[in-house]
């Protein structure tokens, strides 16, 4: 069974950085794309970045572009999105994804930007 096993959210000032971390088993992470999502209330979700199998080329939404980086460790199966020059408009609960005939969604984790 697929399963994606969010953490590292959490509040942060403007300005500050995050590390979110996504935990991944049941498929073979090495060969999948992975992608972050991002939903603020009353928003559609929205992808904030993926990064591919074997290349691990990366792209990015332009409102994250240069301030969040996405990236994977394959010997530990594990997604990362770190997070830097935090903003407030950047509040939103953070899923991690992949599609795998389908869409398969982490549970999502909390980030709050705030003073």
């Amino acid at each position: 069974q697929v399963q994606l096993a969010e953490s590292g959210g959490g509040l942060v000032q403007p300005g500050g950085s995050l590390r979110l971390s996504c935990a991944a088993s049941g498929f073979t992470f090495s060969r999948s794309t992975m992608r972050w999502y991002r939903q603020a209330p009353g928003k559609e979700r929205e992808l904030v970045a993926d990064i591919t199998s074997v290349s691990s080329g990366t792209t990015y939404a332009d409102s994250v572009k240069g301030r969040f980086f996405i990236s994977r460790d394959n010997s530990k199966n594990t997604l990362y999105l770190q997070m830097n020059s935090l903003k407030p408009e950047d509040t939103a609960v953070y899923y991690c994804y992949v599609h795998l005939g389908r869409d398969y969604w982490g549970q999502g984790t909390q980030v709050t930007v705030s003073s």
